[in-house]
């Protein structure tokens, strides 16, 4: 019986009004002091630009006493930080290509046409990494949007750079639906620029 009492005294407007105020009166003085007491750091969020390298031959060269970085994921073939692209058959416990293998190349274009668009990934990243094109690399990172900067700026070094500019992406499409060339969807260029190699 009390219950049913108590219940029709906080349903009257008067009481409401009454709850209501004091509530957000209660959340902005709350509000209040702990923006006063407390001192709000916002943390930047820029990132450090880790230095780029642009290794030469002489230290592509050097790497094949150490582990090499590959390209992993090809189904049949396999590209390493030297340049070298090799059957996936031919890769040394280190990870590098072996070089004295039959079917293993250096730098090779093999499947890319002049505008440095490659059929085959392995093929594109092996092109790219020839020390002869890196004055084109570096008009090609020149030439960024701020987009593309965000993600060129964790990269560290010229194999780096072209795994990630021969993977396929809005360079090689055209209007967001179809490949520039079907064929030939792997590029390490900037398919409008006409660079010579």
């Amino acid at each position: 019986m009390w219950y049913a009492v108590l219940l029709r005294f906080i349903r009257r407007p008067l009481v409401l009004g009454i709850i209501f105020a004091s509530s957000l009166t209660y959340c902005i003085v709350s509000f209040l002091r702990e923006g006063t007491n407390k001192h709000i750091v916002y943390q930047d969020v820029s990132l450090d630009k880790k230095p780029f390298i642009w290794r030469t031959l002489q230290e592509h060269n050097e790497t094949s006493d150490w582990e090499c970085r590959n390209s992993v994921q090809g189904k049949s073939l396999i590209v390493d930080d030297r340049g070298y692209v090799c059957q996936r058959t031919d890769i040394a416990k280190n990870g590098c290509c072996v070089i004295d293998a039959e079917q293993t190349s250096r730098y090779s274009c093999k499947t890319c046409n002049n505008e440095h668009c490659c059929i085959t990934f392995e093929y594109c990243v092996s092109c790219c990494l020839d020390p002869n094109k890196r004055n084109m690399l570096q008009l090609v990172l020149s030439k960024l949007t701020a987009q593309d900067h965000v993600l060129v700026h964790s990269l560290t070094d010229d194999y780096e750079l072209c795994l990630t500019k021969c993977r396929t992406s809005s360079d090689s499409v055209l209007h967001e639906n179809s490949y520039r060339d079907p064929g030939h969807k792997h590029c390490f260029s900037d398919p409008l620029d006409k660079v010579p190699t």
